[in-house]
């Protein structure tokens, strides 16, 4: 999943004018929009009333590896937070399995002649946890509020798309009624772009485009910190936020679509132990263990996935390290590419994940689209990107130390986010290192939050990365990741002919230009070693027998919110 990152201006100006011409028909990342709930005591509990009959309680459990840095819609970042949110809250629209935009909150959505202006009509029988209708207003205050500098929302410019939205985020202009976005009634909202964008839609369902309760967000700066302050509008209300512990959801009794939901209580607790995860699953604690929401062990996901017990999807999301342009050694490419060359990525996935993983040789995973039918890989191969040859690695490094007057590799730590996989992963990693090139590396963890702020930060040697599609275009991956302005660009790669490449892409003539010109861009970041791919993800699962509806979404990430207990 996208993480705690935020782009730069100009950067997302060209990048919002570029996706108009390029992606035709772009399907956003299936991170549902994450509902936020609104924390009423024992709200829609048990046997809700629905259609005069009792439901049967449904439970569905499992767990977070963290607490969830925010469930404030103008500050979540990451997969902990959108897995919560996505039952707490409710959008405009929504997307489908397959990833596609259906219309949530919007009962119906008009476009101009010219794609600028859009007309959306909303449900009148939407309601906040707190009985207020919501209104085409929360969405206008809540979408302002995200751009207003002062919140200093990461996400911020995913709302650049609206006319002076970039431009009332930097501070440019300063007048809020500027920005493109006016409730013209109760329930209807105008949205004015400042450019045509054909998958606007699917930008809809992101959680920046979230409605907030504004007199809940004006009443305290830590309203979303609390289940008892939390005011939502989604298919489930949170009853409970033991902090550290868990976080219950219930039905939401009051939800204009409450016969699509089954669940009637959602427990999700917070661990960070895979083996941990795993004894809860085998002792019937949880149903599900993947895709964000824990992790199978990586010593027993090869035996669960042979004996049928576990099963592993492929998801567009790439594992990687990155490496800190601006230190001392990793500020010299040849010692970038030897560490990169040195590694059995082939090895590491058969002794240590398990799971089916494809060795990446380069950023974009293998389903993403090409033109024509063919994948992006398929057009662009990456198997001659990378050479795996410890001989010419060892004299590479030796080269490159020379250039910056080292006699010998200094002393480094490779930092990642606390987890059981990571560290089993850096381990094979650095003693890869050891062996092939004597080159001793230190391991450091920190919890997920920390670990986010020190990576953009800047506060690291090597950092383990990854990155999942928000949608289904190869820019997502280069651009994002190697564009020197990127704030996704957290090993500040800086590569001016790859920057021209990845601008020129945005305006060229053709796709066929431009899919060319982001092959070139990638395959120059990679030969200068700017990130080191290691793999393209799979998502191993586990899941309790008698469930439907529940499953990793094309980015790996859970999706929940429309699950079924049958027995």
């Amino acid at each position: 999943m996208k993480g705690s990152f935020k782009k730069p201006a100009q950067f997302m100006l060209v990048l919002i004018v570029a996706f108009s011409m390029l992606l035709t028909a772009c399907t956003s990342n299936s991170n549902k929009p994450t509902p936020t709930n609104s924390g009423t005591e024992n709200s829609g509990s048990g046997n809700t009333e629905t259609g005069g009959e009792k439901e049967a309680p449904q439970e569905f459990r499992f767990t977070l590896a963290s607490e969830p840095p925010s469930l404030d819609p103008a500050l979540m970042t990451d997969a902990q937070s959108g897995i919560v949110a996505a039952g707490l809250y409710e959008g405009l629209t929504r997307l489908n399995k397959d990833g596609e935009p259906e219309n949530a909150i919007a009962k119906e959505i008009k476009v101009s002649e010219d794609g600028k202006t859009f007309t959306i009509t909303l449900r009148d029988d939407a309601k906040w946890s707190n009985g207020d209708s919501v209104k085409a207003s929360d969405f206008e205050y809540s979408w302002k509020r995200t751009l207003n500098p002062e919140t200093a929302s990461e996400y911020a410019y995913m709302l650049y798309y609206l006319e002076n939205g970039e431009k009332y985020n930097t501070g440019e202009i300063t007048d809020a009624d500027q920005v493109g976005v006016k409730a013209t009634g109760d329930y209807t909202l105008e949205v004015k772009l400042f450019t045509p964008a054909p998958y606007f839609t699917s930008l809809l369902a992101h959680y920046t485009y979230l409605p907030v309760h504004p007199a809940t967000v004006d009443a305290a700066d830590d309203w979303a910190t609390e289940a008892k302050s939390i005011v939502s509008n989604g298919p489930f209300l949170l009853d409970q936020w033991v902090h550290n512990d868990k976080l219950v959801m219930k039905k939401n009794p009051d939800y204009y679509n409450k016969d699509a939901i089954n669940f009637t209580t959602v427990n999700i607790s917070l661990v960070e132990s895979d083996s941990t995860v795993y004894n809860l699953f085998e002792t019937d604690k949880i149903d599900w263990i993947g895709a964000q929401a824990g992790s199978i062990p990586t010593d027993l996901v090869g035996g669960l996935i042979a004996d049928g017990k576990a099963e592993v999807t492929s998801v567009a999301s790439v594992y990687y390290y990155l490496f800190n342009n601006n230190k001392v050694p990793f500020n010299n490419a040849k010692v970038r590419k030897a560490l990169a060359m040195a590694i059995d990525r082939q090895a590491l996935i058969d002794n240590v994940l398990q799971a089916n993983q494809t060795p990446a040789h380069a950023l974009v995973p293998p389903s993403i689209a090409g033109l024509e039918g063919k994948t992006f890989r398929e057009m662009y191969p990456d198997t001659d990107y990378i050479s795996e040859n410890v001989e010419d690695a060892k004299k590479l490094l030796e080269e490159g130390l020379s250039e910056l007057g080292l006699s010998s590799f200094p002393e480094v730590t490779l930092l990642y986010n606390t987890s059981e996989a990571h560290k089993k992963l850096a381990e094979a990693l650095t003693d890869m290192w050891r062996k092939s090139l004597g080159v001793e590396v230190k391991l450091a963890n920190q919890e997920w939050g920390t670990f986010l702020e020190s990576r953009k930060a800047g506060q690291f040697d090597i950092a383990r990365s990854g990155w999942g599609a928000d949608i289904n275009h190869p820019i997502n991956f280069t651009y994002d990741l190697i564009h020197p302005l990127s704030g996704n660009n957290d090993g500040k790669y800086n590569n001016a002919e790859v920057q021209k490449l990845l601008d020129g892409s945005l305006v060229a003539a053709t796709q066929a230009e431009s899919m060319d010109m982001l092959a070139k861009a990638e395959k120059i970041a990679i030969d200068e070693m700017g990130v080191m791919p290691v793999y393209y993800y799979t998502t191993p699962t586990l899941i309790k027998p008698g469930f439907e509806g529940v499953f990793s979404d094309y980015s790996g990430h859970l999706d929940w919110v429309f699950g079924k207990k049958t027995n």
